[in-house]
């Protein structure tokens, strides 16, 4: 501490100089526009450079942090990435199967292309109007189909039109199997949703899964084998609690149908 105090009694006249020093330039800088301009220019200049080493030295510092954090969302964007392409490979694997196999199935039928040009989609038993009858060769009890699966069964034929019951109606009961295993049961609309119906009858022992297809069975004498129907999007009990009730999202949206296809299964 003495030695301390002896070097600042020593030196004291250069810390008096650098004082009247410091003094005098902040007189000059204050009391003088061009300098004072000229001394903010250059100290903003000078805390800038420094503040820029200071900001590239500190992003060098957390660099492998950063680098660390970029490698990880690479990884989840890769992963994310696999995911979406095996979805929609998936999917056009699905679209393309059936689009096959509905093609298959009607082969071997006589199809009567139509037009619908009205519908009712707000009550419980909903019907359609097609702009084809008798003179097409549209008679009752024929089925409707378009691209995307079933659409109903023909129930009134005049001379050019006819009215199909659809299968968003109460009324509708359709013979329909799960795809791949066989199992039969009854496509019946419950009312509600327009997308969602039901099957039911289906046993209790048979192994079914949500995602699986349904399709129409050969037990129906309206509509051949194999066209699509839906997908199982829920598994439940039927009211009798002896068999299961598997809630269906139909492929076909009744309220956006225009072009459709009536079918004479020979």
């Amino acid at each position: 501490m003495r030695a301390l105090i002896t070097f600042l009694v020593r030196k004291v006249h250069w810390l008096v100089f650098l004082l009247l020093e410091g003094v005098s330039l902040t007189l000059v800088v204050r009391g003088n526009h061009y300098q004072g301009s000229v001394f903010f220019t250059q100290a903003n200049a000078v805390v800038a450079g420094v503040q820029g080493v200071e900001s590239n030295l500190l992003r060098y510092a957390y660099l492998p942090e950063a680098n660390r954090e970029l490698t990880e969302r690479n990884v989840i964007m890769q992963k994310q990435i696999a995911d979406l392409r095996a979805a929609l490979a998936r999917l056009n694997h699905d679209s393309t199967e059936t689009e096959r196999m509905m093609a298959d199935s009607l082969r071997r039928c006589d199809l009567i292309p139509a037009k619908v040009v009205g519908r009712s989609i707000r009550s419980l038993d909903n019907t359609l109007t097609i702009d084809r009858g008798k003179d097409d060769g549209v008679a009752e009890g024929m089925g409707v189909v378009c691209g995307t699966g079933i659409v109903g069964i023909v129930t009134l034929v005049t001379q050019h039109h006819a009215e199909v019951m659809s299968i968003l109606s109460t009324q509708s009961n359709i013979t329909c199997r799960i795809r791949g295993s066989g199992y039969i049961g009854y496509l019946h609309w419950q009312g509600g949703n327009m997308l969602v119906s039901t099957m039911d009858d289906v046993p209790p022992h048979a192994r079914v899964r949500v995602g699986m297809a349904i399709e129409t069975s050969n037990y129906s004498q309206v509509f051949p084998a194999g066209l699509f129907v839906g997908r199982v999007i829920r598994i439940g009990t039927a009211p009798d609690g002896l068999s299961f009730r598997l809630y269906v999202q139909l492929s076909t949206d009744m309220a956006r149908l225009d072009d459709v296809m009536v079918v004479k299964n020979n």
